[in-house]
């Protein structure tokens, strides 16, 4: 070999941007072994194993551990590099449906934040509210008789949820059939939500009744009440379910007793459900 075309391991180093002490180990595993050896040991490189190096780091930039690496240079094919790349791809795609949850789980919470901030214990008004998608749970069965309660009614659905594909990592709400379920059992809803925005069910934009209750799960005092004050007061007409979401929960607050959860329930004037005699 003509030294004159050595590269000193600084040298090489500075040639490929990959420092030191990685050739040092690529070496020391036998995945890039220096060309030769000098005094002292010390590592002298070729330029024409920088083709070496760029396959090396091509499939490290893909995900692919230094052993795959290894072994894939022993006796690499395009047909065996093929298979490789589909596994890699299989494992990326993963990764980003993981990423792309965990940014809509940041949108959502950051969301729910923002509104149960802007709102207080005790208000009520009417809303106007988008469409939210959520993904709904199984149908609650609250035996009164063998005292079944709120929490265990959650653990099933909880226990369900790989079953019924909801991700327990979105706010949870619960979904009374009506008004007339709410105002009956608030803390016993027919059914419990993930609110998920890739769900198959959607709660449809419209102006809504909203009442704000603070207080830990379950715990709504006599908010249903003063809810339906105010729909006689103002003669509305409650359409579809009631949900019922917590904006403010133990992702944002520390204190149970200081959870503000949002009651929601579609509505329109009286006066435009009645029908003109002609």
């Amino acid at each position: 070999m003509n030294e004159e075309t050595l590269l000193s391991i600084k040298e090489f180093s500075d040639f490929t941007g990959v420092n030191q002490s990685t050739l040092r180990y690529y070496d020391e595993i036998g995945l890039l072994p220096a060309a030769s050896r000098g005094e002292n040991n010390y590592r002298y490189y070729v330029p024409f194993q920088i083709i070496k190096l760029n396959y090396i780091n091509v499939l490290i930039d893909l995900g692919v551990p230094l052993s795959a690496i290894k072994d894939m240079d022993l006796n690499r094919t395009p047909e065996s590099v093929i298979r490789l790349l589909n596994q890699q791809e299989d494992k990326l795609n993963a990764k980003l449906n993981d990423l792309r949850t965990a940014y809509s789980i940041i949108h959502t919470y950051r969301k729910n934040i923002l509104q149960g901030l802007a709102a207080h214990d005790g208000l009520i008004r009417v809303e106007e509210l988008p469409d939210t998608r959520f993904v709904l749970g199984h149908i609650n069965d609250f035996d009164f008789k063998n005292h079944i309660t709120f929490y265990e009614e959650f653990i099933r659905f909880c226990k369900d949820a790989d079953e019924q594909r909801i991700n327990l990592r979105y706010p949870i709400g619960g979904y009374h059939n009506d008004i007339a379920s709410f105002l009956k059992y608030s803390n016993r809803p027919d059914r419990y939500f993930s609110l998920d925005p890739l769900g198959n069910k959607i709660r449809p934009q419209g102006s809504y009744l909203v009442g704000y209750k603070q207080g830990y799960y379950g715990e709504f005092g006599n908010i249903a009440q003063q809810m339906n004050v105010y729909i006689k007061e103002h003669d509305l007409v409650c359409k579809g379910p009631v949900y019922v979401l917590y904006l403010l929960d133990e992702i944002s607050i520390t204190e149970p007793g200081h959870y503000l959860a949002r009651i929601s329930v579609s509505v329109s004037p009286r006066s435009k459900t009645k029908r003109v005699k002609v």
